[in-house]
Order: structure tokens, then C-alpha cells, then sequence
């Protein structure tokens, strides 16, 4: 059976989507997936001082993000429910997934990090049963993560929560521990687990240039897993004549999905850059569509036959 894309997806399937599924429909969509980082508290552009408005995830919904990830979740986290300003409260991320329209993962982290961001595999087991569509395993700035101990939580996570999660593992910086990206480094997370692994973009770490990055990124794909390259060091927050360069850049390295951090409107990209970066890997018409989340074709409706690539 063929392996629907991402980018094909309604609403109501999108929201859908989790684990290896998930992984397999990014695949699919040959590098035209967009991801968006948000703090899992904010209303950016609230007008109220309670923090009622419009919630990040919503924001970079509406700006064309197939795949939405909760960062620092927990500030959203009493305990038992997600308490998200302008959405509401959760008990479930498959809840949140049918309002906003888009799968939602969660970021963990190996080292010493508040409790329920910490990568074991109690605090992914529960994750994952609450209806996580995707774990990523990463680090914030300065939390001193390093590749040796993400490949150990992608073991131990892998082992603990079985071949169907979705385990995507990297970093998007130096996270307070300066490493080389290494093909080597890359595939060891891979060989840990991980079906997708996290890099950062040529143009946005020191030294991770072009040729660096097709390398690591065709090691990573050979080896079985995709490879989502990161903007996560706030040129997130940068101007839009930024895109074409990082973008098409991506694009010719082969990389499987776009990340965009959260380091510019409090907790969260600027959404007009990640909308022209979506224009530049995918064109209008699919960065539109997943803009109107695709009223014309509802779970309910037949594709139409044919159409274009």
C-alpha cells in the first residue's frame, strides 16, 4: 500500500497522524513538510493580561505548519492537563490535535531538565498513551545535551515504548556543548532508534555548510530514517530575504522536513518567514491549502483522480 504525503492529508487525517505513520507520510512528501516549534504556554499575541487570544499553535497553523511541537511543556503542565491559553485545557494531545488541525509532538531531553521534560520512558510512555504523535528528543539552549547521551534515551525510549513510536533525535544546536555534526554522530541515533533524526540547517550552526549537510543528510537516509533540518539558532526571527538561501539550500541537501524554532515573537517563529519558506520548498498551492486546512477536501469527500506533483 502506498504511503499517503503529508501534504495530501485533510485536516481530519492530519490530526490524525502519529507515529511511524506520521514519519513514513513526511517521507512521502519528498522535502515539503514544515514543522513549527512553540512554547506550549503562550498566546504570543494575546491583548489580555490573563493570556487569553490566539495560542502559538494556532498561529503557525494558519501559516502553513503540517506539524506542530510543544516546547518547555511544562509551563502548559498542572500535573494531569495541559492548560493552554487561548485553547484551553487538555487531558489529551489527540484533543488538541482535532482543534488545531495539525499532529502534535512534544520535545524531551536527556540531562537535568524539569521533570516532565525529561526523555525516560515513563514520562514518553505517558506521552505517547495521551496521544503525542511524534517525541523529539533535543535540547534547549544551554542544558549541555550531547549526541552520546541522545542516542542513549533514544535506546531506552525505543526499547520502552516499541517500533511504533515516532523517535525523532538531534540537535538544532550546540545546546550549551560544542560538537561537530558528523555523518557518524547522525547515524548513531539512527542505530539507537531514532526514524528521524534532527540537524541543523547549512547557514545556521558554524561550519554545517552545503556539502557537510548532503552528506550527513544522504548517510541518515541510507541508514533508514528521514532527517528534519532545524532553524533553531533565531534566524527564525530573521527577514524574509534570509528564505531563499536557506530554503533552496535544504531543498538540494535533501532534507525530509523543515523546523522552525521558537526565538522570535515570545515562543514562536515569525510566521511570515515560515510562510515564505513554505512558498519557496513547496510552492503556493500547498502552502495555501494547508493554510484554509483544506476545506475542499474533507474526510468525508473522494479524492478527485489524477492532479499534479
Amino acid at each position: 500500500m502506498t504511503t499517503q504525503r503529508i501534504l495530501d492529508l485533510d485536516r481530519d487525517a492530519l490530526s490524525a497522524l502519529r507515529g511511524r505513520d506520521l514519519t513514513r507520510a513526511v517521507a512521502a512528501a519528498e522535502g515539503r513538510t514544515m514543522v513549527a516549534e512553540v512554547f506550549a504556554e503562550r498566546a504570543a499575541l494575546s491583548p489580555h493580561p490573563d493570556g487569553r487570544g490566539v495560542h502559538n499553535a494556532e498561529l503557525v497553523a494558519a501559516f502553513g505548519a503540517d506539524i506542530v511541537i510543544l516546547n518547555l511543556i511544562e509551563r502548559a503542565w498542572d500535573g494531569e492537563r495541559l492548560v493552554m491559553p487561548g485553547l484551553g485545557t487538555f487531558t489529551s494531545f489527540t484533543d488538541l490535535a482535532r482543534l488545531i488541525g495539525r499532529p502534535v509532538g512534544v520535545n524531551l531531553e536527556p540531562g537535568d531538565v524539569p521533570e516532565i521534560r525529561r526523555a525516560t520512558s515513563e514520562h514518553a510512555r505517558r506521552l505517547i498513551d495521551m496521544g503525542a504523535a511524534l517525541l523529539c528528543i533535543t535540547a534547549n539552549p544551554g542544558t549541555g545535551g550531547t549526541y552520546d547521551g541522545m542516542a542513549r534515551v533514544t535506546e531506552e525510549l525505543r526499547k520502552g515504548l516499541g517500533d511504533d513510536a515516532a523517535l525523532w533525535s538531534g540537535k538544532m544546536h550546540h545546546a550549551g556543548c560544542p560538537e561537530r555534526v558528523t555523518p557518524a554522530r547522525l547515524t548513531a541515533l539512527v542505530d539507537a532508534g531514532a526514524d528521524g533524526v534532527v540537524a541543523p540547517l547549512p547557514g545556521t550552526l558554524p561550519g554545517m555548510t552545503r556539502e557537510l549537510a548532503a552528506t550527513a543528510v544522504a548517510a541518515v537516509q541510507d541508514a533508514g530514517a528521514i532527517v528534519m533540518g532545524a532553524i533553531g539558532t533565531s534566524q527564525e526571527g530573521s527577514h524574509a530575504n534570509v528564505v531563499p538561501q536557506l530554503a533552496l539550500n535544504a531543498k538540494e541537501a535533501g532534507f525530509d522536513a523543515h523546523h522552525f524554532g521558537d526565538s522570535y515573537l515570545p515562543g514562536m517563529c515569525d510566521p511570515e518567514v515560515m510562510y515564505a519558506y513554505s512558498v519557496a520548498i513547496r510552492g503556493r498551492r500547498h502552502t495555501w491549502n494547508r493554510m484554509s486546512f483544506a476545506p475542499g477536501r474533507s474526510a468525508h469527500a473522494e479524492a478527485a483522480p489524477g492532479g499534479t506533483w
